[in-house]
């Protein structure tokens, strides 16, 4: 039996990959709305990384702070995580308008009414915007782990 937080681990790195690519297929989804027929692939992207979002939520939290790992005083102690979190700060900051925008057009289509799509070239740079920055934060979680 694998332990749990090699398992842990994996499903992290396996929500990073899936979320990572879910976000630039959403951006360039976006870029190539013309009507609303063009969402479907907006909104299966952006599905996908709402669960990736979820799960490396879920075991980041459990890594951190569940007592599978080094603990929470070792996190919390170190600048590189610090920086992680902070990215993740800016991450979400930067994918508020998206997420709130696509749940409202998804609102919207379900009653059959027309959504006013001048928002979607913002939404494609805010998209874009999130994947260096999740990139960093790879860079960051490595420098953590090797004790940087």
């Amino acid at each position: 039996m694998l332990p749990i937080r090699f398992l842990l681990a994996v499903a992290h790195l396996f929500a990073l990959a899936i979320g990572i690519s879910a976000v630039y297929a959403r951006g360039r989804a976006l870029r190539h709305v013309r009507s609303t027929a063009d969402l479907h692939s907006v909104f299966h992207a952006d599905n996908w990384y709402g669960v990736a979002a979820l799960l490396w939520i879920a075991t980041g939290l459990w890594r951190a702070f569940g007592g599978v790992e080094k603990g929470a005083d070792y996190y919390l102690g170190s600048h590189w995580f610090m920086g992680k979190l902070g990215l993740f700060g800016i991450v979400l900051l930067l994918e508020l308008l998206p997420m709130i925008t696509l749940i409202r057009w998804r609102r919207v289509l379900k009653r059959g009414m027309p959504i006013e799509l001048n928002r979607t070239s913002l939404l494609a740079k805010l998209s874009f915007a999130q994947v260096p920055l999740l990139l960093l934060m790879v860079l960051m979680a490595a420098a953590m782990a090797r004790g940087f």
